[in-house]
């Protein structure tokens, strides 16, 4: 029986090994530092846009770039400066603020991405969604999921904005984003009062209609309306009126989110209220509906207004105070965390 002889690690045996790896595309792993870190080594960092350079920027656009010019839509992508360009607010959600003028139409198609829209001022659009018909205002939240056919048009007198959230980065690490355009049709301009996804699945808190569930794996009600969210949080205030409280939209039909990839939730902060300081795996982006607010990123305070923006990278710790109150939208990867196990907390008692 031989013993086999290891080599010193600066023989020229081990480096010509070192070299035929190399080679092969193949990489040691002893040889490798940091890919097990003790605490997510995040890539992106949390960051803010101010709704005072995006509102002005926003309006720049639309009196200068037409539809056709802007590929079919006309937004401004959130770029976190710590992505290297990429026009992401996190590693795995898209960010952006779309603006539509009076009579302009966004054209169907459809993607892979599952897409959310929070309104956040303007008049007299709607969203056609699988060929429903749902009408925007502001602080409703208007569903567009995964491979839905959707188009935009402004019948009004007057702009709109919204913010747009989708999954896109996540997609894009899965390899898999599709995207087909639409066909050019004329479509019916009168906009109905509640969509059809309300008439079946808005009707009234906990009842849905009996065996009309389509097989998806998102909500069928495309349409989540400001008048109910904040009638809603109102409610919730009537129990602790000193405290932050918050919603998470939900499937009417499952209790379930909205998508499989993202969690919708709204945030209610009362005059002199705070949330406790903390840190989850998985990132979010808020955005500041009403009121005025300051939110603490890894320790930099910075004062917020509506329409101001917030993203928040994994692991980095976040809180949100408010002396006068506001009110915050939040889109998160959270389903994507929970369904592999991942979900992971720290809260600090302030």
């Amino acid at each position: 029986m031989t013993t086999k002889r290891f080599h010193a690690p600066d023989s020229e045996a081990l480096d010509e090994l070192y070299g035929d790896v190399a080679d092969a595309d193949l990489q040691p792993l002893w040889m490798l530092e940091g890919l097990m870190t003790a605490t997510p080594a995040v890539r992106p960092r949390s960051h803010v846009w101010h709704w005072s350079a995006m509102r002005p920027l926003a309006q720049r656009c639309g009196e200068l770039v037409g539809i056709s010019r802007g590929g079919d839509r006309r937004v401004l992508s959130l770029t976190n400066p710590s992505l290297g360009g990429k026009p992401y607010a996190t590693s795995t959600l898209w960010g952006a603020v779309q603006y539509l003028q009076p009579g302009e139409v966004a054209p169907a198609h459809r993607h892979t991405p599952g897409a959310l829209r929070f309104v956040l001022e303007g008049s007299g659009v709607w969203t056609r969604v699988q060929g429903d018909a749902v009408a925007m205002a502001p602080g409703d939240l208007v569903l567009t999921p995964s491979w839905v056919w959707h188009e935009h048009h402004n019948s009004g007198d007057e702009p709109m904005i919204w913010f747009d959230g989708l999954d896109q980065p996540l997609l894009e690490s899965l390899d898999a984003i599709f995207f087909e355009p639409g066909q050019d049709a004329n479509v019916p301009r009168e906009v109905p009062s509640r969509s059809r996804s309300e008439e079946l699945y808005a009707g009234a808190p906990g009842l849905v209609p009996i065996g009309s569930r389509p097989e998806v794996d998102y909500s069928p009600l495309f349409a989540y309306r400001w008048v109910d969210t904040d009638r809603a949080l109102d409610q919730l205030l009537l129990a602790d009126p000193k405290s932050a409280v918050a919603l998470r939209f939900a499937d009417p039909t499952t209790g379930r989110d909205v998508m499989p990839t993202m969690r919708c939730e709204m945030h209610r902060l009362p005059p002199g209220a705070a949330t406790a300081p903390t840190r989850i795996v998985g990132s979010s982006i808020f955005v500041v509906f009403s009121g005025t607010c300051t939110v603490s990123l890894e320790g930099e305070t910075v004062e917020l207004v509506a329409g101001d923006m917030v993203a928040t990278a994994s692991w980095d710790e976040w809180w949100f105070s408010s002396e006068e109150g506001c009110d915050l939208f939040r889109v998160s990867d959270a389903p994507v965390i929970e369904s592999l196990g991942l979900e992971r907390r720290s809260v600090r008692q302030s």
